[in-house]
């Protein structure tokens, strides 16, 4: 989330909307933004609607319904232009995804 707030100059150039998704709720998203310095809004899917919705449901150490991690380019128009899913050590490919918003 750091490197994401980080290079926000370069996604506000491209006209790209930052927003991170996660099944915690909003509190727990309230004191990440916080302690993050965030600059771009969390969004909480505490029922689990849009990772059923999006297909990125996966079991993790027990716990059922996590969200796989995945990065998602949505147009202005909300059709799903692109997806990119991660491991769970893995870091975004943020130059990937800066590239497939400028080619939109």
């Amino acid at each position: 989330m750091e490197l994401l707030r980080d290079r926000s100059a370069e996604f506000d150039e491209a006209g790209v909307q930052r927003f991170g998704v996660s099944r915690d709720s909003p509190w727990t998203h309230i004191s990440w933004m916080q302690a993050l310095d965030l600059n771009f809004p969390l969004l909480s899917d505490w029922n689990a609607d849009a990772i059923h919705a999006l297909g990125i449901t996966k079991e993790f150490r027990g716990f059922k319904e996590v969200a796989e991690r995945t990065a998602f380019l949505v147009d202005r128009g909300g059709v799903v232009r692109g997806a990119w899913r991660y491991d769970d050590a893995e870091l975004p490919d943020f130059d990937a995804l800066l590239e497939a918003a400028k080619a939109l």
